[in-house]
C-alpha cells in the first residue's frame, strides 16, 4: 500500500489516545486499515496490562460530576501507579471523560461494559495501560440521586465529594458546595447516628471503657460514662452533627436549616486518594 499519511496517524491518535509512533507503526502493520490498527494497539495494551497486573495503583484522580438537572451525582476514581501520571493533563482529561459517561450508569459493572470509542470501558483501560505504561483501573464508583445534588473536588483531584439534598431551594448551589467541602475536610463516617452500624458503636463503647479503666474509674460507672463519650463520637463523626467548618458555633444541620427550614441532607459520598 501507499505511504501512511499524517492525517491517518492523527485520526488514529484521536480514536485511541496512543502516541504518534505507536499509531504509525500500528497502521503500517495493518496496511493502513484503521480498525485493524486499533486492534493491534489494544493487543499491545493487553500485553502491558498483563505484565503490570500485580502492580499497586493507589495514585490517580478522583472526579465528581453532576447531571445537567442536578438530580444525579457520580464520583469515580481513575487509578494509576504514580503521581507523575496522575498529574498528566491527558490522564485527567480521560478521568473526566469517563466520569461524564459514568453518570449514565448505575453500577460499576454496567459502566465497565458500556462503550467508548467503539470498545468497552474495560478495553479502553487496557488500551490506555499500553499507551501510558501504567496499570489503570476504576478504583471507586459512587453515585447518588436526590432532588438536588452538589459536588466538590479538592485541589489536585485527590478528594471528591457529592451531596444530596431534599429539595432545590434558593441558595442551594452555594450551600451544597459548602457542605460538600465539609465532607471533604472532615470525613464523616455517616449522615447521622442511624447510619453507624452497631458493631462500630459497640467498639467505641469498649474503647471508652478501657480508657476509663486505665484512669481507675469504678466498673459500675463505666457504662454510663462510656455512653456519654459515645455522644461526642456521634457529634464528631456524623455529618449533620459536626461543627460547621465555616462557623463552629453552629452544626452542619443548623447551617442547612438557615438556608431553608425544610431543607435536609439526604445522602453523601466521599472518595479520597490520600
Amino acid at each position: 500500500m501507499g505511504k501512511i499519511t499524517a492525517s491517518e496517524v492523527n485520526n488514529l491518535r484521536k480514536m485511541s489516545g496512543a502516541g504518534i509512533m505507536d499509531c504509525k507503526n500500528a497502521l503500517v502493520e495493518a496496511n493502513g486499515d484503521t480498525e485493524i490498527a486499533i486492534e493491534i494497539l489494544r493487543k499491545k495494551g493487553q500485553k502491558v496490562a498483563a505484565k503490570r497486573a500485580d502492580r499497586d495503583s493507589s495514585e490517580g484522580a478522583a472526579i465528581a460530576k453532576v447531571s445537567d438537572d442536578s438530580t444525579n451525582g457520580i464520583i469515580i476514581s481513575l487509578n494509576c501507579e504514580t503521581d507523575f501520571v496522575a498529574k498528566n493533563e491527558s490522564f485527567i482529561s480521560l478521568a473526566n471523560e469517563l466520569a461524564e459517561l459514568a453518570l449514565n450508569h448505575n453500577s460499576i459493572d454496567e459502566f465497565l461494559n458500556s462503550s467508548i470509542d467503539s470498545m468497552t470501558i474495560s478495553d479502553k483501560l487496557i488500551q490506555q495501560t499500553g499507551v501510558i505504561g501504567e496499570k489503570l483501573v476504576i478504583g471507586s464508583f459512587e453515585k447518588i440521586s436526590a432532588s438536588y445534588v452538589g459536588k466538590y473536588i479538592h485541589a489536585g483531584n485527590k478528594i471528591a465529594t457529592i451531596i444530596g439534598f431534599s429539595s432545590s431551594v434558593q441558595g442551594i448551589e452555594e450551600a451544597s458546595k459548602n457542605v460538600a467541602m465539609q465532607v471533604a475536610a472532615m470525613n464523616p463516617i455517616a449522615l447521622d447516628k442511624n447510619g453507624i452500624d452497631q458493631k462500630t458503636i459497640d467498639k467505641e463503647i469498649e474503647i471508652a471503657k478501657d480508657q476509663l479503666r486505665q484512669k481507675g474509674k469504678p466498673e459500675a460507672m463505666l457504662e454510663n460514662i462510656a455512653k456519654g463519650k459515645l455522644k461526642r463520637f456521634f457529634k464528631d463523626n456524623t455529618l449533620v452533627n459536626q461543627d460547621y467548618i465555616k462557623d463552629n458555633k453552629q452544626s452542619v444541620s443548623s447551617y442547612v436549616k438557615s438556608i431553608n427550614s425544610d431543607l435536609t441532607i439526604t445522602d453523601f459520598k466521599r472518595v479520597s486518594l490520600v
